[in-house]
């Protein structure tokens, strides 16, 4: 089982930026949108996967089964690569809806769930060198609650995509600084386990996160 994270935030709040010291030879992000990454570089060190370039390391799609073969191929083909970023995962659910807006009743929300719900059950099957990263846009609920976003209530209802993680760390702009809260405040959903992180706050910058992970998931193994 893989070691996956869920990083949510409001639009700028720094959960792009924080891939800017992973190691593009060892990451392979799978970008919902398409759209360039906030840090300079970037197009240097993710290079598309096609049928010409195998070992790419970004694919684009906002397609669920197309996704979850990416995953199942980073899995299985691609021992080089130890983090898997998802990017924007909101949008998987958002653009599905949108697509199927004029549909009557209400099945298509149980699919949605579905298929949101199968993307994150890949990530949490795959191996146990592999951290993956679910990156996603932030809503309030009806009680003042800062959550992952999703459709609406109904498809809440259905799902809640918090509790299939272990780690949420929530990207906020702290004092002009980018920063992960790595614990609930009251209002802002984060979870990490007990004395993984010394601060309530850490720098955004995930090759620290992996490599705090890797310590405390790992420091009774000899």
């Amino acid at each position: 089982m893989s070691n996956t994270t869920l990083i949510i935030g409001q639009s700028g709040s720094g959960k792009s930026t924080s891939l800017r010291n992973l190691d593009h030879k060892k990451t392979f992000c799978i970008n919902i949108l398409d759209k360039p990454l906030p840090f300079r570089g970037y197009k240097s060190h993710y290079r598309p996967l096609t049928k010409d370039n195998p070992e790419g390391n970004y694919y684009a799609t906002d397609d669920y089964g197309l996704i979850i073969r990416a995953i199942r191929a980073v899995n299985d083909k691609r021992p080089e690569i130890t983090n898997l970023i998802i990017d924007d995962f909101q949008y998987i659910l958002a653009n599905e809806f949108m697509r199927r807006a004029l549909e009557k009743g209400f099945d298509k929300f149980s699919d949605i769930a579905q298929h949101a719900w199968l993307v994150i059950k890949e990530l949490t099957n795959t191996r146990p060198d592999l951290y993956c990263f679910v990156l996603s846009h932030s809503d309030s609920d009806q009680n003042g609650q800062v959550k992952c976003k999703t459709i609406g209530k109904m498809l809440d209802d259905k799902i809640t995509l918090e509790g299939m993680f272990t780690i949420i760390l929530h990207a906020l702009i702290v004092d002009g600084d980018y920063r992960f809260l790595t614990q609930h405040d009251g209002v802002h959903v984060a979870k990490s386990p007990m004395q993984m992180f010394d601060e309530k706050f850490i720098d955004n910058d995930l090759n620290w996160v992996v490599e705090k992970m890797n310590d405390y998931f790992n420091e009774d193994i000899e």
